[in-house]
């Protein structure tokens, strides 16, 4: 097991930063801001169950795939003939649907950066993730990627949110004792955390990477909880720093309500900040969704023979299918 770890720490780490700045996304950024704006501190308390949720659905999700030491087309297969083809199409419609809008917030992001159209914002960061891809050993550079635009979106954000002051203790009085749950909410933010294609991109980052079955399950465990914190971590501080502005009963532009935070709280220079981080979102996003679908398209055009894990099913896989 300690050699497990020492070998492929990185990876573990790059999974769960994956995963994690795969869900955060530009929606991601919208929704927190606009349930902020209409729960006010009691949105806290859907950050909370939705924290404890995702875990539960993630861990199961990651635990059965890397034991099994298949990827989720051939497990689903085992399970369900023809379950697998259906299940790609899935997601690859779905990631298809999601990254018509990463793209298109890249393209605000880097508008608001640099003053470039939206277009050519798009098509820049379409390339940048294209060459992510070419790279040579691209699973280290998407880990690499993953991680720096993840810490600066965390960072850049608790800036804001220490700017605006927000009332922490009715923060933390209304996560536990809210004055409004609202369950369509919880859902809405469960969805867009665990939902389609986001929870098996860490994993099956974890597979190319060779890592999976007994042995490495602790370590698959803790990096699958830890990307669901590090979602909960951008999620907190981000409904933070917009709680400390809508207490003040600033009007958030309905179009674009994120961006009226942070230019209400560091004028110009916010606002050039929310186009940084909304961009690192978005790119992160197409990045993930891109890689989950090529890694479900491939798993059900790779033969068995040729994939590594594929020599035998394990007793452990054949347990779970059974």
């Amino acid at each position: 097991m300690k050699n497990v770890a020492k070998k492929y720490s990185g990876a573990f780490l790059g999974a769960a930063f994956l995963m994690a700045t795969s869900a955060i996304g530009p929606g991601f950024i919208t929704q927190t801001t606009k349930f902020t704006d209409q729960l006010l501190a009691s949105f806290g308390f859907v950050i909370l169950i939705s924290l404890l949720l995702d875990i539960g659905a993630q861990l199961n999700i990651w635990r059965i795939v890397g034991v099994s030491k298949l990827y989720a087309p051939d497990l689903a297969n085992k399970v369900f003939p023809g379950a697998g083809a259906f299940l790609t199409t899935l997601i690859v419609i779905g990631s298809f649907a999601f990254n018509i809008a990463n793209v298109a917030g890249a393209g605000l992001g880097l508008n608001v950066l640099t003053g470039c159209s939206v277009t050519t914002g798009a098509i820049v960061s379409c390339i940048i993730a294209i060459l992510i891809f070419l790279i040579k050993e691209a699973g280290k550079a998407m880990d690499i990627f993953a991680k720096v635009l993840g810490f600066a979106m965390i960072g850049l954000t608790l800036y804001i949110c220490f700017q605006s002051h927000p009332p922490l203790a009715e923060a933390v009085h209304k996560t536990f004792i809210p004055d409004t749950i609202n369950e369509t909410i919880i859902l809405t933010i469960v969805g867009g955390t665990v939902g389609g294609y986001i929870s098996f991109a860490g994993i099956h980052r974890l597979l190319d990477a060779g890592i999976a079955g007994k042995e490495a399950l602790p370590k698959i465990s803790k990096s699958s909880v830890t990307g669901i914190v590090i979602t909960s971590i951008m999620r907190s501080v981000l409904f933070l720093a917009v709680l400390g502005v809508v207490v003040h009963h600033v009007k958030l532009d309905a179009n674009n309500p994120a961006a009226t935070v942070f230019e209400n709280v560091a004028g110009n220079f916010g606002y050039r900040l929310f186009g940084l981080i909304f961009w690192s979102a978005a790119i992160t996003s197409v990045v993930g969704s891109a890689y989950t679908s090529v890694s479900f398209l491939k798993a059900i055009n790779v033969s068995a023979d040729v994939r590594p894990w594929a020599s035998s099913l394990s007793a452990d896989a054949e347990i779970l299918c059974d």
